[in-house]
């Protein structure tokens, strides 16, 4: 998915949880950036966890739950069993999708 990122787009980072390897929910969008070049590469975590990662020119904003949004998002289809929309990890949403969570978490920012 990294690969099909240019320079310019931008990305938000939904955390379904706190910590990567506990199952505590979080449940919210968490940061807002844009790919500052075209460049793939690698970055070890730890324990042998070595995940692919992009350049990202992160913007100041807040995480932002996303249960007041799910009635809004057109890419949640069943908003019912909306966490099946995130299931692949990457998805890309549209334009407006898009500008409803960035104008939320820059709102809460603002408070």
């Amino acid at each position: 998915p990294l690969k099909k990122m240019k320079k310019g787009d931008w990305i938000i980072y939904y955390s379904p949880k706190i910590w990567f390897k506990q199952s505590a929910p979080h449940q919210k969008f968490t940061a807002l950036g844009r790919v500052v070049d075209d460049y793939i590469f690698q970055f070890d975590m730890e324990d042998g966890f070595i995940p692919f990662r992009r350049n990202i020119e992160f913007m100041n904003c807040t995480e932002t739950p996303i249960h007041p949004l799910i009635p809004q998002l057109s890419f949640i289809k069943n908003k019912r069993y909306w966490g099946y929309s995130f299931r692949l990890g990457h998805l890309e949403i549209s334009e407006n999708d898009f500008k409803i969570i960035r104008n939320e978490m820059i709102r809460l920012k603002g408070n």
